[in-house]
């Protein structure tokens, strides 16, 4: 049964591929916004309220929406002291364990962030700031929208696990 969803798996890990590629222009804008930030304040004296803030909210963008993407990757940090030892079966026990629990994590995030979501939109709450980026619950909804990515990607590779066999040394869900 689960290896029907393998395909599911692959549109899923597609998807969150595209997302990452749009992280990545994310990165790219937030460089040339943070240089020409830099620039015009110190050679010119001319900064923008605005701009900077435009600069933590393509940081906000970037984390997450890029975490599912690091996750997918593996470009996360692993503590591999142990999990180097174990065998093919202990090794796939504990990433399903992990993904469950990073799932169970992810769940209560996007869960307490909806109201605060919520109330940031019910009161369009903008930058207190005088010439800062209106409609502040925007960046807010990021929050839900990248848990809600992770969930998918980690769905997606407790697919890849549990039906993968285990004849690899390395991860059972990768392929």
């Amino acid at each position: 049964m689960l290896k029907a969803l393998r395909p599911l798996a692959a549109h899923i890990e597609g998807f969150i591929d595209r997302i990452g590629a749009l992280t990545a222009w994310i990165a790219l804008v937030m460089i040339g916004l943070v240089a020409t930030n830099v620039v015009l304040r110190y050679a010119f004296s001319f900064g923008s309220v605005w701009a900077q803030e435009l600069e933590w909210h393509l940081l906000a963008a970037l984390i997450l929406l890029g975490m599912a993407h690091a996750l997918q990757r593996g470009d996360n940090v692993r503590v591999d002291l142990f999990y180097a030892r174990y065998s093919p079966a202990a090794r796939r026990a504990v990433d399903v364990v992990g993904a469950l629990l990073l799932i169970t994590v992810a769940v209560l995030f996007i869960g307490f962030s909806l109201g605060y979501v919520e109330q940031s939109r019910s009161i369009s709450e903008g930058s207190p700031d005088p010439g800062g980026i209106p409609l502040r619950w925007l960046v807010k909804a990021l929050i839900p929208l990248g848990y809600g990515l992770l969930v998918l990607q980690q769905l997606a590779q407790l697919v890849r696990l549990l039906t993968a066999p285990l004849d690899g040394a390395g991860e059972a869900g990768r392929v």
